[in-house]
């Protein structure tokens, strides 16, 4: 009787388990559970990771009204009743990665060890997804909340740096809200990059102060049914945004489009095409010829300052530049350009282009920053240090590994989630492999992660949950565990059990 009554701790142990996305690297279940009650003690031995004590005292109050306290206590002793949050220091230089965690259940008490601040909160979004998904009411439910969670060992960390969603914008604005929110559900799931796609030719969605028009103008289009549409970002906005992602652990990426997909800023200031406009912020989707003039000065001195604006808004060591899909229609008739091919003895227009990414790529290494581009930013040479977004497939990747720059991999074939699920369900996407099979083990370090793209040319902000759940499930546990050996079937257990936390946060989620 107790063998059986040991196996099905060990079975029950291990269902909960299945519930956690991304799976955990190793998960060792033991028997027992542990019970969480309105004496439970939170306590923490290092100020660095106050602030995640903090927030895991606050997701516990919001729905059960425990206030748990909480202890500062540099010498813990694991006392009963009580969640430890151990931050270690180590003087070996052969440290885990700071995102890494573990974490040990017993019945008298919860422990969650790590080198550092987002390995606690890795930690902690486990423990979470381990507990009722009653938890996540926003306020007091009128039911009994199941307190109890088994007893386990986790040794777990990500496989890949960067684990992002692109969400774009443009096409169709999303409130300030929207993205908490989606800051939210991406730290929920250990997803560490928030790809913010800012401008674009159907609308400009970021306040730079030196150029007002790029919103009184920019940011608003006229449809066809004649209504005005459109909004944007204050940079108080983007400073709340942006200190937010940073206590989830996010780093948000911005994207600023140059030298095409430009319309709306052109629109503003059409002095900086070649034609002199004038241009209105398109309705339209698809891909527009004009687009910033690269032989005209005054484009650099422009873009140069909406630079600093965007640096001086965001902390993050990457700048997206975008750098795909420009026609070169009106530059080969511009006298301005023609001019600057010849001056800098460039071959051809797609020389000039290199040319532009070159020169945005240096002011961006002058100030300590360092530039992503789509892959079309390969044709003609790149600095050492810029890194390649693999959108085209997975070509533009492999050569620009070869090429030595770092790459971001998100091919359409599977990472494109405004495509229909006949064209990539969820199955497809648990198919992704980061690191194509002709790169050698050397040249797969090259590799820095993946993210799954939201474009929203045919998704406004209610349609965006259906596209991106539960498809983003399948690239969070990509990018954080790279299961060698996949189980899909598995995999999609583990998604129906975790609906019903999705269904409590209000994610509308769409079909596989």
């Amino acid at each position: 009787m107790k063998k059986i009554l040991l196996l099905l701790l060990l079975l029950s142990g291990n269902l909960f388990s299945q519930n956690i996305i991304p799976q955990p690297q190793e998960y060792i279940p033991m028997p027992g559970s542990f019970i969480l009650n309105s004496n439970t003690k939170i306590i923490y031995n290092d100020l660095n990771i106050k602030d995640e004590a903090e927030w895991f005292a606050a997701y516990i109050e919001q729905a059960s009204s425990f206030a748990l306290p909480l202890e500062n206590n540099i010498s813990p002793d694991f006392s009963k009743n009580s969640i430890t949050l151990v931050y270690k220091i180590n003087q070996s230089a052969d440290l885990p990665p700071r995102e890494s965690y573990e974490l040990s259940i017993t019945d008298s008490n919860i422990i969650i060890s790590a080198f550092g601040e987002a390995g606690i909160f890795y930690g902690l979004q486990s423990l979470r997804q381990m507990m009722s998904p009653d938890f996540e009411y926003k306020g007091p439910v009128d039911k009994v909340i199941d307190r109890s969670l088994p007893c386990c060992v986790i040794y777990d960390y990500p496989a890949f740096k960067w684990r992002g969603l692109l969400l774009d914008c443009c096409r169709h604005f999303m409130s300030k809200d929207f993205i908490l929110r989606y800051l939210d559900l991406l730290a929920l799931h250990k997803m560490n990059r928030f790809h913010w796609h800012l401008t674009e030719d159907q609308g400009w969605r970021i306040e730079i102060k030196k150029y007002p028009k790029l919103t009184e103008t920019g940011s608003f289009r006229k449809e066809k049914d004649g209504r005005i549409y459109g909004g944007f970002y204050t940079q108080e906005d983007i400073k709340e945004v942006v200190a937010y992602a940073e206590k989830l652990h996010i780093l948000v990426i911005p994207e600023i489009e140059m030298p095409g997909h430009s319309l709306a800023a052109l629109a503003g200031y059409p002095e900086l095409s070649c034609t002199g406009g004038p241009f209105e912020v398109t309705s339209e989707w698809g891909v527009f010829e004009d687009v910033y003039c690269a032989g005209n000065d005054k484009t650099f001195e422009f873009t140069q300052d909406v630079l600093d604006e965007v640096i001086n808004l965001f902390p993050s060591e990457y700048i997206h530049i975008g750098g795909d899909e420009v026609p070169k229609t009106r530059w080969k008739n511009c006298k301005k350009c023609t001019e600057r091919l010849q001056k800098e003895n460039l071959n051809n227009f797609e020389e000039l282009q290199s040319y532009f990414i070159k020169r945005i790529d240096n002011y961006l290494k002058s100030k300590g920053k360092t530039l992503i581009g789509w892959d079309e930013i390969l044709e003609g040479g790149l600095s050492p240090n810029a890194v390649v977004q693999s959108w085209r497939g997975f070509e533009g990747g492999i050569n620009a590994v070869r090429q030595k720059h770092f790459v971001i991999m998100s091919p359409t074939s599977h990472c494109y989630f405004d495509y229909p699920l006949d064209k990539i369900n969820l199955e497809k996407v648990y198919s992704f492999d980061p690191i194509p099979a002709d790169l050698t083990d050397y040249e797969s370090t090259f590799i820095l992660g993946g993210e799954c793209n939201m474009w929203t040319e045919r998704a406004p902000q209610e349609l965006v949950d259906s596209k991106l759940f539960p498809r983003i499930l399948a690239i969070s546990e990509i990018l954080w565990r790279y299961p060698v050996n996949r189980d899909y079937d598995e995999f999609h257990n583990r998604v129906k059990n975790h609906n019903r936390r999705l269904e409590i946060l209000g994610v509308k989620y769409g079909g596989e």
